[in-house]
């Protein structure tokens, strides 16, 4: 991995986006989306992170963040862990969930492709972290995340995406608790 690629400053604010294996579109579901969205917060009460701008699309999140309690990588890695182990609970006990099979063998199938899982992967193992230093670089990555649906087509508007802060940036109050 490259060295540009790596939490260097443990108290630096980060930009990052992870994606579920083979961009699956996972969080096409409000059930499973409303898991992150309560990890998040989880996270934002109890370990110490403080986001600035999130965005969750169809498979993937990106997140500008700061964490105060430990390294931004431990803090990523126990996320990144705890929730594909509870998104999986969640498809696998979904009766509703059509494409249920098809996306368990994706994960097997993953894990089998990679050393570090033994039974299933969800996420793909990179953050690309980007230490963000000025208000300017942090806006820029504001907007970029905020205007990720719009351009994908799935609202006009960025404030008008639920699983996003850009309505917190509008004084609307958004589902994760920013700092």
């Amino acid at each position: 991995m490259s060295r540009n690629y790596k939490f260097h400053n443990p108290e630096g604010v980060y930009f990052i986006s992870f994606a579920t294996v083979y961009w699956l579109d996972v969080f096409i579901r409000e059930l499973y989306t409303d898991c992150i969205v309560k990890n998040l917060n989880y996270c934002v009460a109890k370990k110490g992170m403080e986001i600035y701008g999130w965005c969750i699309m169809s498979s993937h999140i990106h997140l500008i963040f700061k964490s105060s309690e430990q390294k931004p990588s431990d803090l990523i890695r126990d996320f990144k862990s705890y929730t594909s182990k509870e998104l999986i609970k969640l498809i696998e006990n979904n009766i509703q969930e059509s494409r249920r099979e098809w996306l368990l063998n994706a994960f097997k199938k993953a894990a089998n492709n990679n050393s570090n899982n033994t039974k299933n992967q969800f996420w793909q193992q990179h953050n690309k972290p980007i230490e963000l230093w000025s208000s300017k670089v942090i806006e820029q990555k504001l907007d970029y995340i905020h205007n990720n649906p719009v351009e994908e087509g799935f609202v006009e508007e960025p404030h008008y995406w639920k699983y996003s802060s850009a309505k917190d940036y509008c004084d609307e109050k958004g589902l994760v608790n920013l700092e």
